[in-house]
């Protein structure tokens, strides 16, 4: 067991449509405390900043949670990433279709969960053009 006053968080994101990671995604981490009974309800977000996925899809240096916090908040900006990296990943693909659209229906995905101290949580984003998903990893 952690003794720990902290929770800690690390992500990736792995685009699905190629099978690949997602390099040069701006992400960004905001923190909160209290309790979230009631949507709107709660502390104030507190933006802490962000980084970037590098060429594994992997954001290795996101900054640390202050102590008390109870809700995460990852925010992914993927519009650039698709409109940047994606279609010129997938072209190159023998089964690419032959015509993909031009960006992504998601602009940018925001993902919220609940953390309590001492513990570590990997936020994996599974992403596409068309739809995301995320899980708690290890």
């Amino acid at each position: 067991m952690s003794t720990s006053t902290t929770a800690s968080v690390s992500t990736h994101i792995l685009d699905t449509s190629i099978g690949r990671p997602a390099e040069a995604v701006a992400v960004h981490l905001s923190a909160r405390s209290g309790r979230a009974a009631h949507y709107g309800q709660g502390g104030d977000w507190q933006a802490l900043g962000g980084s970037a996925t590098d060429v594994d899809g992997r954001c290795k240096d996101l900054p640390a949670l202050p102590e008390g916090t109870t809700h995460v908040r990852l925010d992914f900006a993927v519009e650039a990433y698709f409109e940047k990296f994606a279609n010129k990943q997938a072209d190159a693909q023998q089964d690419a279709p032959a015509n993909r659209d031009s960006g992504a229906f998601f602009p940018e995905v925001a993902i919220t969960f609940a953390v309590k101290p001492g513990e570590h949580y990997h936020v994996p984003l599974l992403l596409n053009p068309f739809g995301y998903s995320v899980y708690r990893g290890s």
